[in-house]
């Protein structure tokens, strides 16, 4: 090997080793500590730092939000609900947002062709929110949309995006966007990223388990990226719903399909440098959506508890909290303090009254209030700001919106070609020569990730 390259490939080692022993310290941690976790993730950045100085941290905000849109289209009036939901004032780096039943879950939706009448929709409106001014959406294809490959084809095509020709109108562009019948995943990037930062390895995953385990009425759809020397991963899902005993079973089950089932192909040799297989092969995840887990509680007990606003005690008796403890498909991740009512099941449109609160009332159904409305996330690094329902009265259920700081790896390097980050100087991640020690790192990563997926709750408990 040439001398010149033995440096920066002993640095990237370095770098990758510290990263996934820290990574699993961290992990550990979580089962141990009381839950805050506050203290450690300062603590476990700064050692990270101090014992590789060839590694920077960098701070992003990512706003990750749920609606469940109850199969409605979005309509003009709704601009105001969604400038409400999104928070646009407090402006975050990366907008993920996820929706569930974009179109009614009806037999011809679930088992026909996708339409992306709807996704295109919402896109337009939310691009019109985050810019501030009308937006432009370039045609979209097919069920999955990829800022980086629309850049690629305008690129040779000697073209610019549409977006762009609106007088600098375009302040968040949208990295990626999947639909899988009525789930939809949209992701919106400030575009002083692409100026900042190296943003590479874009894809997305869809998994179905419905109808016969295999139809697209529930299921996840995922987008998987790398900023800098860190992976991201976005879930939304949509699981089984129902109250009765037995029900919080198949929702368990679906996670558990959506984890061994979600893959990120890699393609050689476009693909050289190592991506994350699964989801559990990322550094930070979120997984969110409308997860319909629900009470272990008589209907009227919780009704009171909501009208006291006595979230503590409501959330005692809360299955998902149960999944994130020991034992659980969700053990080891995390969720925020949850200090806002029930999201579901409301009467009616317009309504602010939750379903079944007038039992006279014909053809209403009885529901008993719950969170099915949840952002959890996993992952060293990450740090939950703000965690809230807006008022949309859009739907049955309530948006649910969580803002978070994470912590991006940048790779310092001698090479000229790496510039340090300054705002708005490019700056590149990797130069060619370390490239080519993360192509020799592949085999280890992927060994880490298959213990890692071996050693997961969600395989045990399939054991």
């Amino acid at each position: 090997m040439d001398n010149d390259y033995r440096p920066k490939i002993q640095r990237f080692g370095r770098w990758f080793t510290n990263k996934h022993k820290f990574r699993s310290h961290s992990s550990l941690s979580t089962h141990l500590s009381d839950g805050s976790g506050d203290e450690y993730e300062e603590e476990d950045l700064s050692i990270s730092s101090e014992m590789d100085p060839c590694i920077l941290t960098n701070e992003l905000r990512i706003f990750v939000a749920t609606w469940n849109v109850a199969g409605r289209s979005p309509v003009g009036s709704l601009a105001m609900d969604l400038d409400e939901w999104l928070n646009v004032k407090e402006s975050a780096d990366i907008y993920v947002l996820g929706f569930q039943e974009i179109v009614p879950l009806k037999a011809k939706n679930v088992i026909g062709g996708e339409d992306l009448t709807e996704a295109t929709n919402w896109n337009l409106l939310i691009g019109q929110i985050l810019n501030g001014c009308p937006w432009m959406l370039n045609p979209v294809t097919s069920e999955d949309y990829n800022y980086l490959n629309v850049s690629k084809r305008e690129t040779r095509a000697g073209t610019s995006s549409q977006e762009e020709e609106l007088n600098g109108c375009s302040r968040y562009r949208l990295m990626a966007s999947k639909k899988m019948v009525g789930v939809f995943i949209s992701v919106w990037m400030n575009t002083r990223l692409f100026k900042r930062y190296c943003i590479s390895k874009v894809k997305v995953c869809a998994v179905a388990c419905g109808v016969m385990g295999y139809l697209g009425n529930k299921g996840s759809v995922s987008v998987s990226m790398s900023i800098e020397g860190t992976s991201f991963c976005f879930i939304v899902a949509h699981l089984a719903s129902g109250e009765k005993k037995g029900d919080e079973g198949r929702r368990n089950h679906q996670v558990s399909e959506i984890f061994k089932r979600t893959t990120f192909t890699q393609h050689l040799p476009d693909d050289y440098s190592p991506r994350p297989l699964t989801i559990l092969g990322h550094d930070q995840i979120f997984w969110f959506g409308d997860l319909n887990y629900r009470l272990y509680l008589q209907d009227d007990i919780a009704r009171e508890l909501i009208k006291k606003q006595d979230w503590r005690a409501l959330q005692e008796f809360d299955q998902l909290r149960q999944e994130l403890g020991d034992g659980g498909v969700f053990q080891g991740w995390r969720e925020g303090n949850i200090e806002f009512a029930p999201t579901y099941k409301y009467s009616t449109f317009n309504s602010n009254r939750y379903s079944g609160t007038l039992p006279s009332r014909a053809g209403e159904k009885q529901r008993t209030p719950a969170w099915c409305d949840r952002i959890l996330w996993y992952g060293k690094g990450v740090k939950q700001h703000s965690y809230f329902r807006s008022e949309s009265k859009f739907s049955d259920h309530r948006p649910v919106s969580a803002l978070f700081s994470t912590q991006i790896e940048v790779v310092k390097s001698d090479d000229t070609s790496v510039v340090s980050l300054q705002p708005d100087v490019p700056t590149t991640v990797y130069s060619k020569h370390t490239e080519r020690g993360n192509a020799e790192a592949s085999s280890t990563l992927l060994s880490l990730i298959t213990k890692e997926l071996k050693a997961s709750p969600t395989n045990k408990k399939k054991s």
